[in-house]
């Protein structure tokens, strides 16, 4: 059984080195821990301080390709090196090492595929009280959206195992914290969340800059990952509205019309015509989305089984160290 932990970093010379210190070495039921660094275009000694504080595989970006493809580069480069067990955390040290054991402990009981670490946000200083009900809203947001109980869904630490790994698939560049929960819900993958501490704060979020913008970016990595993945109730809401409210804006129109009355209310049956055009319109996009959503599923399932037998028959690869 071999775990690597792997560390998306992004010009982190000031942290890396305290974040690879504080993992552990050796697990129980883990045969291997090892530690792998997804080096994001860094244009510090992020590598440097990498390779002198243990790191035992780092891939490179030629540039800043963001948080969420460093991520999904680290997934691939632990199956190919032969992860059983993968756990993602930050380069800035915010997650407690001695809480991995803790992060999979699920996934070796058999109990989950996936683990998220929950952090004690009302107790967390530095987050300001607008910060604590976005991430309490946010994390209400994926719970409905993905069926799932996670507890603190924007946290990055987390663990995978080899099979939640080569299922996980991740689209948008900005964050994968919140679409490969609410993707891994949708599978019908189990997703657990484990209470986890954290350190003293070493650095200002970089993926936060500012809460509209987190906001705004978020709710529509939700949304767009919602209608990949659950189309036809995408569009079913919006449709059976609009045709409800044209059928009774109709129903009016015609009961004002046979009682001699509906003359000057032919504004009300263009309208209901619109909505019944509009919502008829959506239910079929909602159809034909759906249609699409079984060929994507059926790509995913080809694409998994693939990966499956070229993980097989390759043999472990060594990260990259240029």
């Amino acid at each position: 059984m071999k775990l690597i932990i792997q560390i998306p970093a992004f010009n982190e010379e000031a942290t890396l080195g305290v974040t690879l210190d504080a993992l552990p070495r050796s697990l129980p039921g883990v045969d291997a821990v090892e530690f792998l660094v997804i080096d994001d275009g860094s244009v510090d000694r992020t590598v440097e301080v990498a390779r002198a504080h243990g790191a035992h595989h780092i891939v490179r970006h030629v540039r800043n390709l963001g948080l969420a493809r460093a991520f999904k580069t680290g997934l691939d480069a632990c199956l190919g090196l032969g992860a059983d067990l993968i756990v993602n955390t930050d380069a800035d040290n915010q997650y407690r090492g001695a809480d991995i054991e803790k992060l999979i402990e699920p996934i070796l009981s058999r109990r989950a595929e996936i683990v998220i670490g929950a952090r004690p946000i009302r107790d967390i200083q530095h987050f300001s009280p607008l910060k604590k009900l976005l991430q309490k809203l946010g994390s209400w947001a994926v719970r409905a959206i993905s069926n799932t109980h996670v507890q603190d869904a924007p946290s990055g630490f987390r663990a995978f195992s080899r099979d939640a790994a080569m299922r996980i698939n991740v689209f948008n560049e900005y964050t994968y914290t919140l679409e490969t929960i609410i993707q891994a819900g949708l599978k019908n993958l189990p997703v657990i969340s484990v209470p986890v501490q954290v350190n003293a704060d070493l650095r200002p979020s970089r993926l936060i800059r500012s809460l509209p913008s987190y906001l705004f970016r978020s709710t529509v990595v939700m949304i767009l990952t919602f209608m990949t993945y659950k189309p036809f109730q995408f569009f079913l809401i919006p449709g059976l509205l609009f045709t409800g409210v044209g059928f009774a804006i109709g129903v009016r129109f015609l009961v004002h019309y046979f009682a001699g009355s509906g003359s000057g209310m032919v504004q009300s049956l263009i309208l209901a015509a619109l909505l019944l055009g509009g919502g008829g319109f959506l239910l079929v996009i909602g159809f034909v989305a759906e249609l699409i959503g079984v060929n994507r599923k059926l790509l995913e399932q080809v694409d998994w089984r693939l990966r499956k037998l070229e993980l097989a028959a390759g043999e472990p690869k060594q990260g990259r160290t240029p």
